[in-house]
């Protein structure tokens, strides 16, 4: 079996997503634009297999649209019938309508993909539901990608995941079992299958990501019912069930090797070490493993020594035919390309991967299981991995000393609230329900423009100050007029909440082109924590008691947390997160 990849970014289609919400003909070429920017981006570098999903919306949304189960207000937006669906086709209105609302009717909910900064829309599902096969999307880009020449196996949410991660529709008791619509929708996968099928589709993929989290007996049991029912309509198929971004317990592995009709097992082993135990130990004949060993979550390179050494051992459990090596999840969450980072220190770059060498790195790991090593790329990678373990960039002593240095007691406040309400009110003399803001006032155009110049060298930071001291003097006034308590400076002077932060910090480094999708057309740019963190100077003080010195009203002080900090960053990999947390 070729190496593969669960799925790729592409930045591209952001500027594609720009031109469908802009109302003129383009729109028709959209959908074709980013399905071709799926597949010419999975074509190079050897790898002969993609995993083809949703190019354009998240995964879930375009199956609520196969399935046509839009909540009834949509229904009822878009004129059609209470089941769903008036037999006409579906569009894109009705599609991004749904995503991102209309004036007519407020958004679905959005809500984080596991626990990832990618995002996802959540079906909103009742017991009067009835699935209909509304679009034939999935179908449409395997055919598409079949006349390029590409090989690509067809991507679907498995059923049992669909229901978990969706949620009762407003009225509905919450205590409603979305798992009891399962006889429903299983119809409408036996449709979508049999059509692959036709098409010509030798293999499909059911993501099954609720199997890592920590389920009852009754929705395992779930998943054993829903591939009964399908056991039938994917003879002739091979069928992969992939889990993702944790561990396995032992009774879902139990569950999943023991599913009917199901030919390969897709598994997370760069953050499930217990999965793997569970591999070695009890591992289907004749089954394959897409083991992975390449992370998709991070963009640190690959150990590839450490990697194919678990492949090794996984090879004498599977076979080696059985075995095919893939990334942990999809690359969805990594930046795309490393060759775009021209400013980025290079001894610092040496040890990165972003979604585009990460397939050089499965590739690499396959050809080497196949007797094919390329020594040279391995021993560059090992340097590389060598040189980041004794890097005085990354180990800080005074950072490392402190970090030892704290008990249990340095985590707790050393008064209660209740003092600290007392000793804020003598302060402060705030009145009972006293009024202010979040913090952040909007960055508009004339500032941006200001901050960009500052960058470019183009204005002197004398000249940019003045600028940033006469936006927090716009907010503050405006503050006063409207008799707000306890003031904000309005952050005129911060890029990002994060980002800020990070440039004033030791042991962050920064890309120019590391944009990662969270959401739709959103994507955002995490720093990289690469080594200790230490604070060289003060961050805050000089605009905080700027902005304080321009009213007598008490003027907050606004830090991001360090809990978001490291979710919105790419953090080290070379230590356990709680040893990171206190560092």
């Amino acid at each position: 079996w070729p190496p593969t990849l669960l799925d790729i970014p592409v930045w591209d289609q952001r500027e594609s997503l720009s031109l469908l919400w802009n109302p003129s003909g383009i729109r028709r070429a959209v959908p074709r634009i980013c399905r071709r920017l799926l597949l010419i981006s999975g074509h190079p570098s050897g790898n002969r297999c993609l995993m083809l999903g949703s190019s354009t919306s998240p995964a879930i949304l375009s199956l609520t649209m196969t399935r046509c189960s839009m909540p009834h207000r949509c229904s009822e937006l878009f004129h059609l019938d209470t089941a769903g669906w008036n037999g006409g086709e579906i569009g894109f209105d009705t599609y991004f309508s749904m995503a991102r609302g209309n004036v007519s009717v407020p958004a679905m909910e959005m809500t984080k993909w596991f626990d990832t900064n990618y995002h996802f829309i959540v079906p909103e599902l009742g017991p009067d539901v009835n699935f209909s096969y509304a679009s034939h999307k999935a179908v449409d880009e395997y055919k598409e990608a079949k006349a390029l020449g590409v090989n690509t196996v067809p991507v679907l949410i498995g059923p049992v995941s669909y229901l978990l991660l969706s949620k009762p529709a407003k009225g509905v008791e919450k205590t409603f079992s979305l798992l009891s619509l399962l006889p429903k929708i299983l119809p409408i996968y036996k449709e979508v299958i049999s059509e692959l099928k036709a098409a010509g589709a030798s293999w499909i993929q059911f993501d099954e990501p609720t199997l890592v989290l920590d389920l009852d007996s009754h929705k395992l049991q779930a998943f054993t019912a829903a591939y009964d029912d399908l056991e039938s309509t994917l003879s002739g198929l091979n069928v992969l069930i992939e889990t993702y971004f944790a561990d396995l317990t032992a009774e879902a592995y139990k569950t999943l090797i023991g599913l009917k009709g199901v030919t390969a097992y897709g598994l997370d082993l760069v953050r499930g070490a217990q999965t793997l135990d569970l591999v070695k130990s009890n591992f289907p004949k004749g089954k394959y493993l897409f083991a992975g060993v390449v992370d998709g979550r991070n963009i640190w390179a690959n150990d590839l020594a450490a990697s194919f050494s678990t492949l090794k051992e996984l090879e004498a459990v599977v076979g080696k035919e059985n075995l095919v090596v893939s990334t942990s999840c999809s690359l969805l969450h990594t930046a795309v390309d490393l060759v775009n980072e021209t400013k980025l220190d290079n001894e610092i770059k040496s040890w990165l991967a972003f979604a585009a060498q990460k397939v050089v790195e499965v590739n690499a790991l396959a050809k080497a299981l196949a007797g094919q090593k390329d020594e040279a790329f391995f021993s560059a990678n090992a340097a590389a991995q060598a040189s980041r373990k004794s890097s005085p960039r990354v180990t800080n002593e005074a950072v490392q000393k402190a970090a030892a240095a704290l008990k249990g007691s340095d985590h707790r406040r050393a008064t209660n609230v209740s003092a600290r309400l007392d000793a804020q009110q003598k302060k402060l003399n705030l009145p009972i329900l006293p009024t202010t803001t979040i913090g952040s006032f909007p960055q508009t155009l004339e500032l941006r423009r200001v901050r960009r110049e500052f960058k470019a060298n183009k204005i002197s930071e004398d000249d940019y100050i003045k600028a940033i001291k006469e936006e927090i003097k716009k907010v503050v006034d405006l503050q006063e007029e409207l008799d707000i308590d306890v003031l904000v400076h309005g952050e005129p002077e911060r890029n990002d909440m994060v980002e800020y932060f990070g440039e004033q910090l030791s042991g962050f480094a920064f890309t120019v082109n590391g944009w990662v999708q969270s959401y739709g057309s959103r994507c955002v740019k995490p720093p990289i924590i690469y080594g200790d963190v230490s604070r060289p100077k003060p961050m805050t003080v000089f605009w905080s008691s700027t902005a304080q010195s321009m009213t007598a009203r008490p003027m907050k002080g606004m830090l991001t947390g360090p809990v978001t900090i490291l979710n919105w960053s790419f953090v080290r990999n070379d230590q356990p997160r709680l040893t990171f947390n206190d560092l």
